[in-house]
């Protein structure tokens, strides 16, 4: 969806979306210079050639990022579940001795009651 459509637009799907294609253009120009930097070591290459280098270079490289990307968002999601879970216990815990305080306090309360 658009908002030229004038339909509703999901601002943080759009910011995320847009974040990733400054991501990719950072990256791309990041492969793109360390694969001069490579070849212009190669000077006794033809010109052909080297351009050639240049792009396989360019090319490893963003398959590099992508797989360092995958593994980061991989574990990121991992841990993600794992601090939920713990979140979730915690949460049981807490609610536990909340309930057995709550319990407690009346239960005093009822004894004191009675006995006065």
């Amino acid at each position: 969806m658009t908002a030229r459509e004038g339909l509703p637009v999901d601002l943080r799907a759009f910011h995320h979306e847009v974040e990733g294609h400054l991501l990719a253009a950072a990256a791309r120009e990041e492969a793109r210079t360390a694969a001069e930097r490579f070849t212009a070591g190669l000077d006794w290459l033809p010109e052909a050639q080297r351009r050639e280098v240049e792009r396989l270079f360019a090319a490893e490289h963003l398959a590099l990022a992508r797989a360092s990307w995958q593994r980061t968002a991989h574990r990121g999601e991992e841990l993600r579940g794992e601090y939920e879970a713990v979140y979730r216990g915690l949460r049981t815990r807490l609610l536990a001795a909340l309930l057995l305080g709550v319990t407690l306090v009346v239960a005093v309360n009822l004894v004191v009651w009675v006995s006065g």
